[in-house]
């Protein structure tokens, strides 16, 4: 597994921007260099998401491409700050991936989360007892201290939900991942459930369920998340996983196309109140 450095995702995102700002301008490389003293090589690895930038760099380079929108360079230097920032996660960086760590850094700072789930209940929401038993069951060769680590690490991450500026977390989640699956341990499943109830009544919780009757949808193609940030939706980030990877979506217009697939989906999921209704059915018909 490899080395957990600084955040990558945010990186690219503060270099996407600048690239895209230096273009605007019409300038090269070799421009910037000129004009800022900043070597071209230091600069497109700044662009490429390579090397974090510092404060007076990035306004020398803001200063260069007429940057003169205060919300966006207030933005490009609060996302800045935030990808060297060493978080709690660091302490878990023999066990946990670069894109995990991502991932965790991503949750941190951001203002939103929008995420749909078809087989799993989401990651924020689950109880340690499931989180343990997912993680035993999908990382088919974890020591067994490693799986205590990981479940320490999925419980800390939801963290973001009891600090002050709490994450808004809205969550459909289909009704497939919410029918009892270890029926060796009834008592799992039915604290999972009742966890679900709890964190609906958090204001800034919101759960639908999308039904198993429900017409052929956009959810059919998998799994994701959408994370928005306080600083510009423009610089928003999708994650989708598979078994052995996360692929986190950056351009903006397909960014887009999953945010308005998710409207899709909640728009097919039970209201809220019937959404609490059945996981409460389900819990309860648990033996």
């Amino acid at each position: 597994m490899g080395a957990v450095g600084e955040p990558t995702v945010r990186k690219r995102q503060v270099g996407s921007k600048l690239r895209q700002l230096r273009h605007a301008q019409g300038l090269k490389l070799e421009d910037v260099q000129a004009q800022t003293g900043l070597p071209e090589s230091k600069v497109n690895r700044i662009e490429s998401g390579r090397l974090g930038i510092k404060t007076d760099d990035l306004d020398r380079l803001l200063d260069l491409y007429n940057v003169e929108d205060a919300a966006l360079r207030a933005a490009l230097h609060a996302i800045s700050r935030h990808s060297s920032k060493r978080g709690w996660w660091q302490t878990y960086r023999d066990i946990i991936s670069p894109a995990y760590a991502d991932l965790i850094s991503l949750e941190d700072g951001a203002a939103s989360m929008r995420t749909y789930e078809s087989a799993l209940i989401p990651g924020l929401l689950r109880t340690a007892a499931y989180a343990r038993a997912t993680i035993e069951a999908i990382r088919m060769d974890s020591q067994p201290e490693d799986v205590d680590a990981l479940v320490d690490v999925r419980m800390a991450r939801q963290s973001v939900l009891s600090r002050r500026d709490p994450l808004e977390l809205w969550a459909v989640i289909h009704e497939a991942a919410l029918r009892p699956r270890v029926k060796s341990s009834p008592e799992l499943m039915r604290e999972q459930l009742q966890t679900l109830l709890d964190k609906q009544r958090l204001p800034h919780v919101s759960i639908q369920v999308l039904p198993l009757d429900a017409s052929p949808h956009v959810g059919m193609s998998g799994a994701f998340a959408v994370l928005g940030f306080p600083e510009a939706s423009d610089l928003d980030v999708v994650l989708v996983e598979s078994l052995t990877s996360a692929l986190y979506v950056e351009d903006t217009a397909e960014v887009s196309r999953y945010g308005s697939a998710f409207e899709r989906l909640r728009a097919a999921a039970l209201p809220f109140d019937e959404s609490a209704d059945l996981i409460a059915q389900l819990k309860d018909s648990i033996q």
